[in-house]
């Protein structure tokens, strides 16, 4: 990996990351439903004005149906149970929970293939479910009521992103901007309709909470995309991936200096213990990242 494609990673976690700062401060304010649609139908007018510089097309009669899949489950639905869940539940936990997506997803294509799971996928798996069991058992007894049924929905926000790259392998070959444009349309027609019986916010937003807004949907998605995506192109999808590792240190991180989020034991360890599964359920080396690593580490690693 070169500097710049390091430096593209790193942007892209600290972007992630404060994804779930701005939903914690803009959930319980503007709702779920409010927010998830301002946020998607902000980056797919974000990526419509990117597309036309470009001169991208989407080939909606084409791909409609790939792009309402992708949108559902990418986007619309781990959005909305993440929305609902950042009402209770810290940013840092939020971060931490959804660093098990690669879990989820091993999980799921084992299932869509019926393809038995590995001895190290299955010790991966029970490491980050014992990592997400000691931050729930410890967060959620310092937590109103309510923090069980949101650390399902955020558990639930993961298991989506799952259900996505497993679909996401075997769909149409789509190009990667289309899929990221495309999906942001689909997400907003998808959540917009709802809007109807949502009732109004009880406050005038600020500047504040429209800057929020503001960088939810351009920023953490619409310019996200286009890094993560620029990653992909560079390095490919396995090394891309690498982002999950890193997004929860700066969850935590942007939690404890704007929130005043505490960093406790548990969160260090629980952080730790899910970031062991994910990697070991996803057959994760660091010669992902360096090639050129060698050494008895290294080489024990390799699949």
């Amino acid at each position: 990996m070169n500097t710049a494609s390091l430096i593209r990673l790193v942007t892209l976690a600290a972007i992630w990351g404060a994804a779930y700062l701005f939903m914690r401060i803009g959930a319980p304010i503007l709702g779920p439903w409010l927010l998830v649609t301002l946020r998607v139908g902000l980056a797919a007018l974000f990526l419509l004005a990117v597309g036309a510089v470009l001169k991208k097309r989407l080939h909606l009669r084409t791909h409609w149906r790939h792009y309402l899949l992708i949108g559902l489950f990418n986007s619309a639905l781990p959005f909305l149970l993440i929305a609902f869940a950042a009402q209770t539940l810290s940013a840092s936990l939020l971060s931490i929970l959804n660093a098990t997506s690669p879990i989820w997803g091993a999980a799921v294509g084992a299932a869509w293939t019926r393809t038995p799971l590995a001895a190290r996928q299955l010790i991966g798996m029970l490491l980050g479910v014992a990592g997400v069991a000691l931050l729930a058992g410890v967060e959620i007894s310092a937590l109103p009521a309510g923090a069980a049924l949101a650390t399902l929905a955020a558990l639930g926000a993961a298991l989506s992103y799952g259900v996505a790259s497993t679909y996401a392998k075997s769909a149409p070959a789509v190009e990667p901007y289309a899929n990221a444009h495309g999906s942001m349309w689909a997400a907003t027609l998808l959540i917009a309709p709802a809007l109807l019986f949502h009732p109004a916010p009880a406050v005038v937003p600020d500047a504040r909470l429209i800057g929020v807004v503001l960088a939810l949907g351009v920023v953490c998605s619409g310019v996200a995309f286009l890094l993560y995506f620029r990653l992909i192109a560079d390095l490919g999808a396995v090394s891309a991936l690498t982002v999950t590792f890193l997004i929860p240190v700066f969850g935590v991180l942007w939690g404890h200096l704007f929130l005043g989020e505490a960093i406790g034991w548990h969160t260090l360890i629980g952080a730790a213990v899910v970031m062991l599964g994910t990697a070991l359920s996803n057959g994760f080396s660091p010669r992902v990242l360096w090639p050129g690593l060698r050494g008895r580490g290294a080489q024990s690693q390799g699949r």
